[in-house]
């Protein structure tokens, strides 16, 4: 009897300890990156995107107990301007300095891993587009991806985490159709 609870209080020590993980490195998505290159051929270039915390956006994203930081800055904001970044330059049109700029704020970024069968990714973001310093466009765009999740910690963890790029490259792909944004960076 005295070694189930030992047993049993290492595994609740163990299930307690949360573990830190670092998000996975942002992979541009290709159709983002056709949508660009088919929007016109200015170069862009990508300002600083800063993270409001608040509720739904708190730095690192908990997830079942484990915690994700961001590989840029220790930053989501500096996430999604890596992300924006990395799909201008595969379009051919970034450039580090010149007079069409998108930036913006990053208002919720969570994930939530607490469903057995269903779990979700919300990133929302305002994003603004100056041309020569006057703001052209200035939109909130936001998703809430859905993802199949599991009772299993060592599933929907993974799972979880893999899930975040997609999300952030559905919302940066809503950004990129905006007909309204395709024209401020035209």
């Amino acid at each position: 009897m005295h070694m189930k609870k030992l047993a049993l209080s290492l595994t609740v020590a163990l299930l307690s300890t949360g573990c830190s993980m670092m998000a996975p490195q942002y992979s541009a998505s290709i159709e983002n990156v056709q949508t660009l290159k088919n929007s016109g051929e200015t170069k862009v270039s990508v300002g600083q995107f800063a993270s409001t915390p608040g509720p739904g956006n708190a730095y690192p994203i908990s997830i079942r107990g484990s915690s994700m930081s961001s590989p840029y800055n220790n930053s989501y904001g500096a996430y999604v301007a890596n992300a924006i970044q990395q799909e201008l330059a595969l379009a051919n049109r970034h450039t580090q300095a010149g007079n069409l700029e998108v930036s913006g704020v990053l208002l919720k970024n969570d994930i939530d891993a607490a469903g057995f069968s269903v779990g979700y990714v919300t990133v929302e973001a305002r994003f603004i587009v100056k041309h020569n310093g006057a703001t052209t466009y200035d939109q909130v765009k936001s998703v809430k991806q859905e993802f199949p999740s599991s009772f299993a910690g060592a599933v929907a963890i993974p799972k979880a985490v893999q899930e975040y790029n997609f999300a952030v490259q559905k919302l940066l792909g809503l950004v990129y159709e905006d007909k309204a944004f395709a024209d401020a960076i035209k």
